[in-house]
């Protein structure tokens, strides 16, 4: 499928996820559901809380508040898969993997400096939830589900390289591809040293 290749090429994740997550994934749907949901919410919230703290950068803004929009529907239609299995939103978890990534925004410095980190860690937390999405869409025997996150897949490489160019927007397009290469070292470490959960999209 040439949407595979092409979301092969975007994504420049250097570990990939541990095989056995599809497999327990699958049969613990409703907790995959959930926690994906929120995922789309905190994705949401991200965009906005960027959109507020730089409102003077025009295309963040232009292009953050589309992206908004996607990831509330995004939120929206899964609850949706929820209601139709007959199950209920529950109570957001706590995202261990999301909390590990974001330590690494250096506080303080340059504004710009901040904003590249934030830009780049959202631009990774987009492209391991693209590649759980094409596990889930090749894997997942739900045919329903699986053209869902098919969907989804495509989606989510579209905002990770919203991200990265947006970052090199406004910083050296040098410097954020170093920093890159950096923050995806330490993504692949974290991934490394989380337990495999059936409860958890990351």
């Amino acid at each position: 499928m040439e949407t595979e290749g092409k979301e092969k090429t975007i994504l420049k994740l250097k570990l990939n996820t541990d095989p056995r997550w599809v497999d327990i994934a699958s049969k613990n749907i409703e907790d995959i559901l959930v926690d994906h949901a929120y995922c789309e919410q905190k994705a949401a919230s991200t965009g906005i809380s960027l959109i507020v703290k730089y409102p003077e950068k025009t295309r963040l803004v232009d292009e953050l508040t589309m992206l908004v929009a996607e990831e509330w529907a995004h939120f929206e239609r899964v609850l949706l898969e929820l209601r139709k299995r007959g199950h209920e939103l529950g109570r957001p978890r706590r995202d261990e993997y999301v909390v590990q990534l974001m330590a690494h925004v250096r506080k303080g410095g340059a504004r710009e400096r901040q904003l590249m980190d934030q830009l780049l860690v959202s631009a990774l937390i987009e492209a391991r939830s693209c590649e759980r999405f094409k596990l889930l869409w090749k894997h997942i025997p739900d045919p329903e589900l699986s053209k869902f996150y098919y969907e989804l897949m495509v989606s989510e490489a579209g905002h990770f390289v919203s991200y990265v160019d947006l970052a090199k927007e406004y910083c050296d397009p040098k410097v954020v591809e170093v920093r890159l290469q950096e923050l995806l070292k330490i993504e692949g470490e974290i991934v490394t040293n989380l337990p495999v959960r059936d409860d958890r999209m990351h």
